[in-house]
């Protein structure tokens, strides 16, 4: 029981509980700042038509029962929740991840888990996530997406350019 309690208090020791609150800081800030968006997107198109921008960028809604950009979209429920349950595995990785990781690396993971939190609850609540931001440039047009999205991406890119820039160096 002595080396139970021994070990537990070594990882608590071991635990930067600042850098951490930091970190689920940034989680819940990324997931709220998602779920108003959506909400707000959803309220005005329900009553509304889209919203024109510019030329480049307007206020779509568009349903997305796939992953990122639409990818692997299916009318299967067991695949759509087979998908799910992954993310929710990944989700969960990824809180392990930010607990072991120094600063930089909690700031990057904690951007990707607060935007894939608030798609997941999506998944969860509506069995789709909404996307509404679509940029064009005449009749070509990028994926549809939304801030979660936005969230993950410079959470990744963030983490690929650590990646490169640590490389360049050895």
């Amino acid at each position: 029981m002595n080396l139970i309690r021994e070990k537990y208090n070594n990882i608590i020791s071991k635990l930067d509980f600042k850098s951490l609150i930091f970190s689920f800081t940034i989680v819940i800030l990324a997931f709220f700042f998602d779920r108003i968006s959506k909400i707000k997107i959803i309220e005005h198109q329900l009553k509304n038509d889209p919203i024109y921008i510019n030329d480049y960028i307007n206020f779509e809604l568009v349903w997305n029962t796939g992953v990122g950009f639409g990818f692997l979209s299916s009318s299967s429920p067991i695949f759509y929740h087979s998908i799910s349950t992954v993310i929710g595995a990944i989700l969960i990785f990824i809180i392990f991840l930010i607990v072991k990781s120094n600063l930089y690396e909690k700031i990057t993971y904690s951007l990707v888990l607060g935007g894939a939190m608030g798609n997941l609850y999506d998944r969860i609540t509506y069995n789709a996530v909404p996307d509404f931001i679509d940029i064009h440039y005449e009749r070509f047009h990028w994926f549809t997406f939304n801030i979660a999205d936005i969230f993950i991406s410079i959470g990744i890119l963030l983490l690929i350019l650590k990646e490169l820039l640590k490389n360049e160096k050895n």
